[in-house]
């Protein structure tokens, strides 16, 4: 169910590396954490769980059929995301994602050492509602340094996001109505069950990367996730 990716297939990812890492287990959450409050009309609620399925879907890229997944754990503000999306995100894209290999999925961190982050993955969760999810993530890593220290970002959001083919009218309703924070509070608080500590933490497979490592350590743990996926069972 995509509404419940972010606690299932999450979940699902960092057990197989938690058990081998030896880091403490994390726990499916409830749908609470990945559903707005029932404060409204069932219609409502429905709409609302519509939208979040959106959300959901749109922050994962690649073929159904890879059989290896990259999970991002990420801070749109972090400078060392930022290093890492900006010296090896295309080639994973180009090499890997592109020819049916590899699955990816972001996932919110927002640190409170950076006002401008939960901001930031409103905005692109946002986006993500319209399936431009990774258009403005790019673009938001892009341009990093120019709304990092803004005291207001939003209007640069906006504009970026208009340049990304975003509606913008529509993103901007979906942020003023807090409507993916849900989504959002749900990858935080797994996140860190999961024993994410810092950001960018990544999960290939079984194995963790954590923070900004070279291209050539993600290649050495796509090509043995492939080459383990490949395997006949019981080998």
């Amino acid at each position: 169910m995509l509404l419940r990716f972010g606690s299932s297939l999450l979940t699902l990812a960092l057990l197989g590396c938690n058990g081998s890492e030896g880091a403490a287990a994390t726990r499916e959450a409830d749908a609470a954490t990945v559903r707005p409050a029932a404060v409204t009309a069932a219609a409502a609620d429905s709409a609302s769980a519509a939208l979040l399925a959106k959300a959901d879907a749109g922050r994962i890229l690649g073929s159904p059929s890879a059989k290896v997944w990259l999970i991002i754990i990420s801070d749109f503000q972090c400078p060392f995301c930022k290093s890492w999306h900006d010296e090896s995100w295309e080639a994973i894209r180009r090499d890997y994602v592109e020819t049916g290999k590899l699955r990816v999925a972001y996932v919110n961190l927002p640190l409170s050492i950076h006002p401008n982050a939960a901001p930031a993955a409103e905005v692109a969760m946002c986006a993500s509602v319209q399936d431009k999810f990774w258009p403005v993530q790019d673009a938001l890593f892009r341009t990093q340094r120019d709304w990092a220290r803004l005291p207001d970002p939003q209007s640069f959001f906006e504009a970026i996001a208009r340049q990304a083919g975003a509606d913008v009218e529509a993103l901007r309703s979906c942020v003023a109505s807090k409507a993916t924070r849900p989504l959002i509070k749900g990858d935080e608080e797994r996140s860190v069950q999961a024993g994410a500590q810092s950001t960018p933490t990544f999960f290939v497979g079984n194995q963790a990367l954590i923070g900004a490592q070279p291209l050539t350590a993600f290649r050495g743990a796509i090509e043995a996730a492939l080459k383990s996926a490949d395997k006949p069972a019981g080998r």
